[in-house]
């Protein structure tokens, strides 16, 4: 995996001088983060170059940092034919949750992109149908950022003692 990780490094740096922000083999899964501004581009390079050929979208889903300032979106893409695998990160502030859809590279991250907005907010700009997916329309938070707690604070009916608090 560090052999594919060097040539993708490689390639974007030539590719794209200072877009690509950081790689790393995360439990011997290659990494590579990159600027969100670049994100589409690098994404559809690396789905329509040969020597990499990543069609296949497994997953994309969002994220927020630990001292919630910024968001981040995470794309799994996959070369079926010779089984490899690669994650792409990328960030962006709380204050301008938006980022270039991929919807017209692959067709399937139409309902990923829409549960990403649905919980985390995350605009991606030219989606053709960018609504909720899963929560009610009404709803004016999203449920999965760190600013809203994951219990009711209000509830009487439990102890803390009870989940070891």
């Amino acid at each position: 995996m560090r052999e594919l990780l060097n040539q993708i490094e490689n390639q974007l740096n030539t590719k794209f001088p200072g877009d690509l922000l950081f790689t790393e083999l995360s439990y011997d899964f290659p990494v590579i983060t990159v600027k969100s501004t670049a994100a589409h581009k690098i994404l559809q390079f690396l789905k329509e170059d040969e020597s990499f050929n990543f069609h296949f979208l497994t997953d994309l889903t969002g994220l927020q940092t630990e001292d919630g300032q910024n968001l981040g979106v995470i794309y799994h893409v996959h070369n079926l034919p010779k089984n490899r695998r690669l994650r792409v990160r990328t960030f962006f502030s709380i204050q301008k949750p938006e980022i270039e859809t991929v919807t017209d590279l692959w067709l399937g991250a139409n309902w990923m992109e829409r549960e990403t907005y649905d919980f985390f907010g995350v605009k991606f700009l030219g989606h053709p149908n960018l609504v909720r997916i899963l929560n009610v329309d009404e709803m004016d938070i999203f449920p999965l950022r760190k600013e809203y707690p994951l219990e009711d604070q209000e509830r009487q009916d439990k102890s803390d003692k009870q989940f070891g608090r």
